[in-house]
């Protein structure tokens, strides 16, 4: 059955949700990490809906089993963050947009998606558009200047399924898009997410240089997982293409 089971009280008043779910360049994963880390959140709720791998998760040093998809709270920032150590299937993901966006609708969060667009710029920083499924979510891009799109596109893997079903349903939502390495992990472009991005959202200062200095460790340690990304089918994986790679 569906659910998201609450392990932590966390006091939040309609906060700032950043998705993490593996994707293109692992961009929405390395930023949303960084962030539970540097802010030291609180495992704040276990997700389990339905067609997410049943995986226990176990970290360095902790004997506690953990689901593979959890959010993670900060009362002091008013934010909470999707962290998701597996990938969501093709299959899976509209069962998973509809779960996570009717919590998201329920707690009057707002939710800022990540995705990874493929290119190879060396322009620093990264570029970085954002995109809403409403219109108050839109003027809140273009309060921030956030830049809009350059070209037509598509979102697709399960976080433009969460896209797709805020969108449908209603709910202010901003997918926040920037340039990465199509191939690798790419730490960079994560931090140029949570500078350009995240952080004006959310209202928050996060340090983003651990994320560069320690650009090469940290795309060994994710290596593996960038790995298994490749090797699903390509709408298994969340990333933004040009609508034209669709026609």
């Amino acid at each position: 059955m569906a659910r998201i089971e609450r392990r932590a009280e966390v006091e939040l008043d309609a906060p700032t949700l950043i998705e993490g779910l593996p994707g293109l360049g692992l961009v929405g994963k390395l930023a949303t990490d960084h962030l539970v880390d540097q802010f030291e959140m609180t495992y704040y709720a276990s997700v389990h809906c339905e067609g997410l791998p049943g995986v226990g998760v176990y970290r360095e040093g902790d004997r506690i089993v953990r689901p593979a998809v959890r959010l993670y709270a900060d009362a002091e920032r008013n934010l909470l963050a999707l962290q998701s150590d597996v990938p969501v299937s093709a299959s899976a993901a509209p069962g998973f947009a509809e779960c996570i966006t009717g919590w998201i609708d329920a707690q009057d969060a707002l939710p800022v998606y990540c995705s990874g667009y493929p290119g190879q710029s060396e322009a620093e920083p990264r570029p970085v558009f954002g995109v809403a499924t409403t219109d108050d979510a839109a003027d809140r891009l273009a309060e921030l200047d956030v830049a809009a799109p350059s070209e037509n596109g598509a979102v697709a893997g399960p976080t433009g399924a969460l896209l797709e079903r805020a969108a449908e349903t209603g709910v202010d939502g901003i997918g926040l898009i920037v340039e990465s390495d199509p191939q690798f992990p790419d730490p960079e472009a994560a931090a140029a997410l949570i500078e350009q991005g995240i952080g004006p959202l959310a209202g928050v200062d996060a340090d983003v240089s651990e994320l560069r200095d320690r650009a090469e460790e940290i795309r060994a340690q994710k290596e593996q997982l960038a790995r298994r990304m490749q090797q699903a089918a390509t709408d298994e994986s969340s990333q933004a293409q040009p609508l034209r790679m669709f026609q």
